[in-house]
């Protein structure tokens, strides 16, 4: 079956930098554009940014542009988010999943809290 893990959270200072990944498995992962969505706390699920299945093609949203990379590792099975110069207002369970199945799957997330 399909399965989503996402790791690489935790707490960090205002201006510091994470890089989380995504091990995906039951799936073709090469045939899939995937996702970053990410929610905060009493808030609904936001968009972070997408990647086409080759990883030649990616978007994102304006508040992470220029501060946050998409990536992925086709011969590893593995999404990877790195993200720089951190805000506090990126405080959020981060969430992969394929773009095609957006509304219905993700793993279990991981916690990224930005705080002194």
């Amino acid at each position: 079956q399909v399965q989503l893990v996402e790791s690489g959270g935790g707490l960090v200072q205002p201006g510091g930098s994470l890089r989380l990944s995504c091990a995906a498995s039951g799936f073709a992962f090469n045939r899939y554009a995937m996702r970053w969505v990410r929610q905060a706390p009493g808030k609904g699920l936001e968009w972070i940014s997408d990647i086409n299945a080759g990883g030649t093609s990616t978007s994102y949203t304006d508040s992470v542009k220029g501060r946050f990379t998409i990536s992925r590792d086709n011969g590893k099975n593995t999404l990877y988010l790195q993200m720089n110069s951190l805000k506090p207002e990126d405080t959020s369970v981060y969430f992969c999943t394929r773009v095609a199945y957006s509304d219905s799957e993700r793993g279990q997330g991981t916690q990224v809290t930005v705080s002194s």
